[in-house]
């Protein structure tokens, strides 16, 4: 290499180093600013976290101050509520202790006839509800509201507690009279009163278009009605129902078959409900009557006497009802109900699902009534078509449709049972409108 070129890359390799040694300079200078500023923040930061936690501390007592305040706040009104529930709880004793004795009172007067007794019990009841009420007013903290709902409630209390009195009596008072209903607290009274129960809440509770309970919001905006009428249909039959929907299709069904027989029925069961006196169905033909019992049970209940007796009961009273000679024949005296029943023409007749007792079978035999054990339910068509006798109009009713119940089958008018809408349809039959007492809407 030649002496020129050497110093040239000499002199580059110095101005290099000292271009390095400006920046390491730089560089040192730019460590010493952070640091610089490193240490104000830190000395910063800390003076800022001990005013913070200062300050924390100051509004913790104040805090501190005003909880316990609050606390001893609180504590004073415990112990006036303690004090009032105290109160309560004497005066409501009091008023226990006031029905004890007057309870005892009332029932020594029982000799003087109960409707007075539960007269009596029902006002005294309801006085004692609105001096409760003018308690509740007039107390340390004043419930008003209350005491107005309680007077409410107390008048219709006073009356349904007078009625439900007097029912209770004469019940004991039949009883008494005639041992044998004490049989018929037996082992199914507690499912004939939830079924009528049951009953009562499903009618209550029943939409005035049964389609409504069997279809959604978007099938009845977008169904054609022959088709949105038989998807409920078809829902109908394949939910599953209760005890009271069960039975009530039976008596449907077997009401069916006696119309399909050229008999006149009247679901008296179905139509009555807790009026029906036992008896289901009552089926005309000619001079020929017949009142029927259904009993839908499963197969390991079993039906008693009591329930034949019930029948046989019912059959003669409606016997009785119906006959313009019954005194003359009333003197009869050497004739058996049973012989005047079948002279008449009045059957009773009991269907069930299950089977009878061998006493059952003999109580039958001997009063004359017909049974039918172990009669299944079938599906049958249901949809009825019945022409107005006002109008002439041909309409028919589905099985929750509102006068479905009370719309009578008769072949001579060109009426009929069909299993589908399309076929009520095809029949020129239009489905009944919503019942609003004597006309439909």
């Amino acid at each position: 290499m030649r002496r020129e070129e050497f110093r040239e890359k000499l002199r580059s390799i110095e101005e290099k180093v000292e271009e390095f040694e400006k920046l390491q300079e730089r560089v040192g200078m730019v460590s010493r600013t952070l640091n610089s500023k490193i240490k104000r923040n830190e000395i910063n930061t800390r003076q800022i976290i001990d005013e913070y936690l200062q300050e924390r501390k100051s509004q913790l007592k104040v805090e501190e101050i005003e909880f316990r305040k609050r606390l001893a706040k609180l504590e004073e009104e415990v112990r006036e509520k303690l004090e009032q529930l105290e109160r309560d709880e004497k005066f409501l004793e009091d008023q226990r202790k006031q029905d004890s004795e007057a309870l005892i009172r009332l029932f020594d007067e029982k000799s003087q006839g109960f409707p007075w007794l539960a007269k009596a019990y029902a006002d005294y009841s309801h006085l004692r509800d609105i001096k409760i009420a003018n308690w509740m007013e007039k107390k340390t903290h004043p419930a008003q509201r209350s005491a107005e709902i309680l007077r409410e409630i107390s008048s219709k209390k006073r009356e349904t507690q007078r009625k439900f009195r007097i029912t209770k009596y004469l019940l004991e008072m039949y009883e008494s009279l005639f041992p044998f209903l004490i049989d018929f607290r037996g082992e199914d009274l507690d499912d004939y009163i939830r079924v009528r129960l049951e009953r009562y809440d499903q009618e209550k509770k029943k939409p005035e278009d049964g389609i409504i309970i069997y279809t959604t919001e978007g099938e009845r905006e977008t169904l054609a009605k022959k088709e949105l009428f038989q998807r409920a249909l078809d829902r109908y039959w394949q939910k599953k129902k209760s005890p009271w929907e069960i039975g009530r299709d039976y008596e449907r069904y077997i009401g069916y078959l006696y119309e399909s027989k050229k008999y006149t029925v009247y679901y008296q069961g179905i139509v009555e409900g807790l009026e029906d006196l036992g008896r289901d169905l009552i089926a005309k033909r000619g001079n020929e009557i017949e009142v029927i019992q259904c009993k839908y049970w499963s197969q390991n209940k079993t039906i008693h006497e009591k329930h034949i007796c019930q029948l046989f009961g019912t059959t003669l009273k409606y016997w009785v009802e119906n006959q313009k000679d019954l005194r003359n024949e009333l003197r009869i005296q050497q004739e058996l109900f049973p012989e005047l029943i079948q002279k008449k023409q009045i059957k009773g007749i009991f269907v069930t699902s299950t089977s009878l007792s061998e006493t059952a079978r003999e109580f039958a035999k001997e009063l004359g009534i017909v049974v039918k054990e172990e009669f299944p339910f079938q599906k049958y068509p249901s949809i009825k078509c019945n022409v107005s006798r006002s109008t002439g109009e041909k309409i028919y009713h589905l099985p929750f449709d509102q006068q479905y119940d009370r719309t009578i089958v008769e072949e001579e008018r060109n009426e009929c049972y069909v299993e589908t809408v399309a076929e009520a349809e095809d029949l020129g039959f239009r489905r009944a409108y919503r019942w609003r007492g004597n006309k439909e809407e």
